[in-house]
């Protein structure tokens, strides 16, 4: 049951994010732009990823139970990962991994996986 709940949380909440960033492109480009040049900010997301992650990992590490659940543990994973990793960055660092990922030329790409993988997740949440 509870694999079926976050489905579909994460589902709708990467759906919404997706479409709401693709209708504001230039004005998220920019808010990700100064987000990255404010270490206090930065910080304060840092600190939600973690708990986020931290929250997934222990309410729902499943490894079985077919691919809704393993992808919904494999998230909660990601985030406490990224959270810890990003909070031991330097702003240089961030920057540069900013950069390497070419985020303005690969918005609609990056955008359009999150659109992907939320109809996944809530399509197989909602029909479960």
């Amino acid at each position: 049951m509870l694999t079926i709940y976050l489905g579909k949380l994460l589902g709708l909440y990467c759906i919404a994010i997706a479409i709401a960033m693709m209708a504001k492109k230039q004005g998220m480009l920019t808010a990700i732009d100064a987000l990255l040049r404010n270490p206090a900010l930065l910080l304060v997301v840092d600190i939600i990823n973690i708990a986020i992650g931290l929250a997934l990992v222990i309410g729902h590490n499943v490894w079985t139970g077919g691919w809704l659940a393993l992808a919904i543990t494999l998230i909660g994973w990601a985030s406490l990962v990224k959270g810890l990793v990003f909070i031991c960055l330097s702003q240089e660092r961030m920057l540069s991994l900013y950069a390497a990922l070419r985020w303005e030329k690969n918005f609609n790409l990056y955008m359009g996986a999150t659109l992907v993988l939320g109809l996944c997740l809530a399509g197989a949440a909602f029909n479960a």
